[in-house]
């Protein structure tokens, strides 16, 4: 991956400075404080920070999850720095980021990271987002007495992407059939249960929109590392993207030391953050050692198998996340599928021996 290379310094004298209320996790490779200088100039580009003003009030999908991780609730008013950039939720918003933007024009927020770009959709239980109204693009001074300062992304200091895959790392794949399927729970419980076998694991989240949660509760389970395709400077991964970013996270955790990887999948098999094009790529592929599937129902499962083998040539090593909430239906899929069906948070002991052995990494079949 090329190194990021900032906008042409800005000589605009009417840069002000600001003192932002709260500043959105998808920032995290700037180092920035409350205290900003915002310029009228705006790069219209996905990965641009951007400060803002909330709009309204929201009893619902209320929250940003700021640079610590920490859910902090917005009121109307609160001014906040995030990220342009797309979404594209089944369940949230869908938006864009505009050919131009100006200071003072109204986007929306788009997620709980941070990201900010038009919404063209949404979904009930979340109701309307946020308008956000654009004050100007946050200011960085990379320079030593830089007194202009360039427009901020988050490419900056940004993980360096490798392109060659490595395949002595043992990785497992666990993807779903949507979003809210159970994956960070399921990849989370078999982190657990690696690191506590003695493994140095390495967690990734390698699709999505921006968002420090979920490779949190891979730390949180035991992972010496936790990376996302935010920590490479992409805010939303798109077919486009998805398949350099996960080559270079999967070679970025195997150089650090890592033993073992999991690596979560973001979205559906069949989404729109690019999960396609890392199953249909050979080389991580052939560094995957298992696949667990998470999938709400027993059609999805059914759904889930059919896609992988025939689209992708591809086999589920084990079903999870609600589809096996209860016997009804580890049984489908046992029973009309011929897979294994283990559900991760009850049986967490279980599920992480199983995909254990079938990776190659000890332990004993479930």
């Amino acid at each position: 991956m090329k190194s990021f290379q900032p906008a042409a310094s800005s000589q605009e004298p009417s840069a002000i400075r600001i003192l932002v209320d709260k500043i959105a996790s998808a920032t995290r490779n700037v180092p920035i404080g409350r205290d900003v200088r915002v310029a009228p100039e705006i790069v219209a580009r996905e990965g641009f920070l951007v400060a803002g003003r909330v709009c309204g009030t929201k009893s619902v999908y209320n929250q940003l999850e700021d640079v610590h991780g920490r859910m902090v609730t917005l009121h109307d008013g609160d001014t906040i720095v995030g990220v342009l950039g797309h979404r594209n939720a089944l369940h949230g918003y869908s938006g864009y980021v505009p050919n131009a933007i100006t200071a003072g024009e109204r986007l929306q927020l788009l997620n709980l990271g941070g990201v900010i770009g038009a919404c063209t959709s949404q979904n009930p239980e979340v109701g309307k987002p946020f308008d956000v109204e654009i004050l100007g693009a946050v200011l960085t001074f990379p320079a030593f007495e830089d007194r202009s300062g360039v427009p901020a992304h988050i490419g900056m200091n940004a993980i360096a992407l490798r392109d060659e895959p490595r395949t002595d790392v043992p990785v497992v794949i666990v993807a779903g059939t949507c979003m809210n399927s159970g994956k960070t729970a399921a990849a989370s419980r078999l982190i657990r249960y690696l690191s506590r076998k003695g493994l140095t694991v390495g967690g990734c989240k390698l699709t999505g929109v921006s968002l420090r949660r979920d490779t949190l509760s891979m730390m949180d389970y035991g992972a010496k590392w936790a990376v996302s395709f935010t920590d490479a400077g992409v805010v939303t991964t798109s077919p486009e993207s998805s398949m350099r970013v996960a080559r270079g996270l999967v070679r970025h955790l195997a150089d650090a030391g890592a033993q073992a990887i999991v690596a979560e999948l973001g979205d559906g098999i069949l989404g729109e953050y690019g999960v396609q094009a890392i199953l249909g790529d050979a080389a991580l592929m052939n560094a995957a050692r298992a696949i667990v599937m998470c999938a709400n129902d027993p059609v999805g499962s059914w759904g889930a198998q059919r896609v992988m083998r025939e689209r992708f040539q591809l086999d589920i090593d084990v079903i999870t996340g609600p589809a096996t909430d209860n016997a009804v239906g580890t049984g489908f899929v046992e029973r009309e599928l011929g897979l294994t069906a283990i559900n991760a948070r009850t049986h967490p002991e279980e599920f992480g021996a199983f995909v254990a052995q079938r990776a190659g990494l000890g332990g004993r079949s479930g």
